[in-house]
């Protein structure tokens, strides 16, 4: 079987578009984000705005369940590394809080006032940082751009100190972006400014994974074609390096609701990133 060649990358990685009242998703993250910033009391507690860093952006938030936390989940959002902030996905902390996990939402510089690679330094800091905050067992989560960027610093060229690194237990790239050749052909990278080489040097299929990675690259079957593409491209090269991974798609999700699931501590994506 033939697959047609893609020729509109633009339309590739256009999602509001096929998600019905897609427009009403960045209102409703941010809304249920403040809501739970205001009953955080009820979970646990919050530190808030913390610098990472010395740009404007390198704040992270960093929610603390009752007693001592079981671990560290680092979630880090999305939005084609140049749209949105740590304050739009707050609720996404609650499935890790009520497993006892503290969780770190962190900010980043967003292109054009930085490169894609300089992103990725950027997360291997706030990582890092958040790492000497909380002791135990690492697991991080990104969605889109956020699962290029979790993904990237398991690869051995990541930014993340050995120390730190040996501790990730678990990875979940939701509907991430592994590949960022395809970029170069969008209207974006005007803003993105990808060349060959940062494509290359950036994309996680292209990179040798660090021993030991344990990595699940989920996406919703009602995503855009190029997400599924990606996603099973990450798991399967990968594996043929030799790390353990798997491809999950899951029913009835699409490219804004497919991060639903880490609200709740018994969803079965929640599940993948905290049970063996």
């Amino acid at each position: 079987m033939m697959f047609p060649a893609t020729t509109d990358w633009d339309d590739a990685y256009t999602n509001g578009a096929y998600i019905a009242n897609g427009e009403g998703y960045i209102a409703r993250w941010a809304q249920g984000a403040q809501g739970f910033r205001d009953r955080i009391g009820d979970l646990g507690s919050a530190r808030l705005n913390l610098a990472y860093g010395s740009q404007p952006r390198n704040r992270l938030d960093l929610f603390l369940p009752r007693g001592t936390p079981a671990g560290l989940f680092v979630f880090v959002h999305g939005g084609y590394w140049m749209r949105f902030d740590k304050s739009s996905w707050s609720q996404l902390a609650e499935g890790a809080l009520k497993r006892g996990f503290a969780v770190a939402m962190p900010s980043y510089t967003l292109c054009p006032d930085i490169r894609i690679g300089g992103i990725v330094r950027e997360i291997g800091t706030a990582i890092g940082f958040a790492a000497t905050e909380v002791a135990g067992p690492i697991h991080l989560a990104g969605h889109s751009a956020g699962g290029h960027l979790v993904c990237r610093m398991m690869a051995l060229s990541s930014p993340l100190p050995e120390p730190v690194r040996q501790r990730i237990a678990q990875v979940v790239s939701i509907s991430g972006v592994h590949d960022l050749r395809p970029l170069m052909g969008t209207q974006m990278n005007a803003t993105l400014k990808l060349d060959l080489d940062e494509a290359r040097a950036e994309s996680p299929v292209l990179l040798e994974p660090s021993p030991d990675v344990r990595l699940i690259c989920w996406a919703g079957a009602s995503e855009r074609a190029e997400f599924i593409r990606q996603n099973a491209l990450m798991a399967n090269i990968w594996r043929g390096l030799g790390a353990a991974t798997a491809c999950v798609v899951e029913d009835n999700r699409h490219h804004f609701n497919v991060i639903d699931g880490l609200s709740d501590p018994a969803s079965p994506l929640t599940k993948a990133l905290f049970e063996p």
